[in-house]
């Protein structure tokens, strides 16, 4: 009886290590990386390891390194994440925000929304408005396009809606102008929301790479239209380094 006790209990110490590695590491781990790191062997390893993603503790990503589960996202989700996101951010947002003198906006995605959940004002006289909570068509903002060229979200079914002349209604044109935004790394809108407004956003990656939020400038189509590529870099380096603090977190305290 002592024996199945502590063969039961040595099963769940194993367990515990690997998904405690997994969610520690700054990056997603092969079975290689897990066997070495852990100490175990082979063939224990992956008889875990199968059970641990059966139980949705972990999962496999596109390139098959190891992750942590749909259940940590479960958790995390059912305990305003959001709050801990925006606290991060904050310092980075306000950063930015003295850097372009622009506002500034973080947003995410609420089911097929995106809801801007930070965001740091223009010190112009001539800003935008408060964009918090304001719920605009997916495919007129930059941030919008962001998420939707990263798969945080898809296309709406049906009819685009047109809300300025600029606005993209096609959805082959939207489609290729979302390939682009993958391959240069950044997102704008140019008149397409409002006439005036000019909007650049770039992705921001949780511990597994995933696009997580969009972080964004806002601001006068005169003073944002011929800057969108200085723009583009400023915001991605800003948003890789968020990102590293992210993963960071993640790693000590289970933050999405």
């Amino acid at each position: 009886m002592a024996a199945t006790a502590n063969t039961g209990t040595q099963a769940i110490d194993r367990a515990a290590l690997l998904i405690a590695t997994v969610v520690r590491a700054d990056e997603p781990l092969s079975f290689l990386e897990l066997h070495d790191e852990c100490g175990l062997p082979k063939s224990t390893t992956s008889r875990l390891l199968t059970a641990l993603e059966r139980t949705e503790l972990l999962e496999r990503n596109a390139a098959g390194s190891y992750v942590a589960g749909p259940l940590f996202w479960l958790y995390a989700t059912r305990h305003d994440p959001w709050d801990e996101l925006v606290r991060l951010a904050r310092p980075t947002l306000e950063r930015l925000g003295t850097e372009t003198r622009e506002t500034v906006n973080l947003s995410v995605t609420r089911g097929d929304r995106v809801v801007q959940v930070a965001q740091v004002d223009s010190t112009y006289m001539l800003g935008t408005r408060d964009w918090t909570e304001v719920d605009v068509p997916v495919h007129t903002s930059a941030l919008g396009k962001v998420l939707l060229a990263y798969g945080a979200l898809s296309i709406p079914p049906g009819r685009l809606e047109q809300v300025t002349p600029h606005t993209i209604t096609d959805r082959d044109v939207l489609a290729r102008q979302l390939a682009q935004v993958t391959r240069r790394g950044y997102a704008s809108t140019v008149d397409e929301l409002e006439i005036g407004l000019t909007g650049v956003g770039v992705p921001v990656r949780g511990s597994g790479g995933e696009v997580i939020a969009a972080l964004g400038v806002s601001g006068p189509s005169p003073r944002l239209e011929d800057r969108l590529d200085e723009i583009g870099r400023l915001l991605n380096d800003r948003a890789e380094q968020l990102s590293g603090l992210l993963r960071r977190r993640t790693r000590k305290e289970g933050v999405a």
